[in-house]
């Protein structure tokens, strides 16, 4: 199970309408138990471009950084905590009059 503590949420802008969907960056701060080889003392977040297009939403691509440094982690979620990320950005996206 995926524990996210905060977040952000942007609305990725397509200058050159090239991009179908919109695009939003959610920026997810993970708590990390100590015994997970994910885990630093500084902290992860997630940064993560979500599509949504014609009703349906999905991850695009995502990163996990140490927080402080923003150093890239070679590191992939599970399969399931990837599921899980996407049912949170999906359930966290901006209302349309909020975008």
């Amino acid at each position: 199970m995926l524990t996210i503590s905060d977040y952000s949420v942007e609305w990725v802008k397509d200058p050159f309408g090239i991009l179908t969907g919109k695009r939003y960056e959610f920026k997810a701060d993970l708590d990390i138990p100590e015994e997970d080889d994910l885990y630093s003392v500084n902290g992860v977040y997630a940064r993560v471009i979500v599509k949504v297009e014609e009703g349906q939403t999905s991850i695009v691509a995502y990163d996990l950084l140490e927080k402080g440094t923003d150093q890239i982690l070679d590191f992939d979620l599970e399969d399931e905590e990837e599921a899980d990320l996407a049912a949170f950005c999906k359930e966290h996206l901006p209302k349309p009059e909020e975008a």
